[in-house]
């Protein structure tokens, strides 16, 4: 497979659509969104941040941050969900994801700005997310939340993902999907332009 380039990557944003059919770009973060990611993470919730992040966190610590918005570092991947909010680009959701090429596995994490869920972000993100393990040639994906997570565990439910217990901790549940998607039929564009093209690699190297 060819590398995915860090200077192609906005060709892989994505068009999604709120319940309410609003507008939500999902593209990869770039260091420029250094300072709005920090912002988003602050204004969620002190609940929605533990369950992010499986603990108490009041904002992205330095290095954590410094690992989001480069793209690729250790084959991992972050992404943000943003709308146009009185005609600003404005981050209310985002995702993080790994690849292993040896097990097919792919896993992810991913979060919804408290004051915009219910708007069905969080279901499109998640099958962005799917549209985007299919191009990676993924064969499961997988995450883990804590059992008290009743919104993750919902959105997971509705969208056909078994549950397990997480291996090594008990206030953990996994919830894993396995796929089998043709290049021709992942459902997002870029993604299956990708997939066809074999444009995914676990290098990404810069321009």
């Amino acid at each position: 497979m060819s590398t995915l380039r860090l200077d192609d990557l906005r060709q892989y944003s994505d068009m999604l659509r709120s319940r309410d059919g609003e507008a939500i770009t999902v593209r990869f973060v770039e260091p420029r969104d250094a300072d709005e990611l920090q912002s988003y993470f602050r204004g969620l919730t002190s609940r929605s941040r533990y369950n992010r992040f499986l603990g108490a966190m009041s904002q992205l610590p330095p290095t954590l941050l410094d690992r989001f918005i480069h793209v690729g570092e250790a084959n991992q991947f972050s992404v943000i969900a943003t709308m146009a909010v009185d005609g600003i680009e404005t981050i209310v959701g985002e995702a993080r994801y790994a690849f292993n090429f040896e097990t097919s596995g792919f896993e992810f994490g991913l979060s919804v700005d408290d004051r915009w869920q219910g708007h069905g972000i969080g279901k499109a993100l998640l099958k962005n997310l799917e549209c985007r393990a299919a191009a990676f040639g993924a064969e499961r994906l997988f995450g883990d939340t804590l059992r008290s997570n009743a919104s993750m565990i919902a959105l997971a439910r509705k969208s056909d993902y078994a549950f397990a217990n997480s291996p090594g901790d008990w206030k953990l549940v996994r919830f894993e999907k396995h796929i089998d998607l043709a290049p021709q039929d992942i459902p997002c564009a870029s993604w299956r332009l990708a997939a066809a093209s074999r444009n995914v690699s676990p290098a990404v190297v810069a321009g």
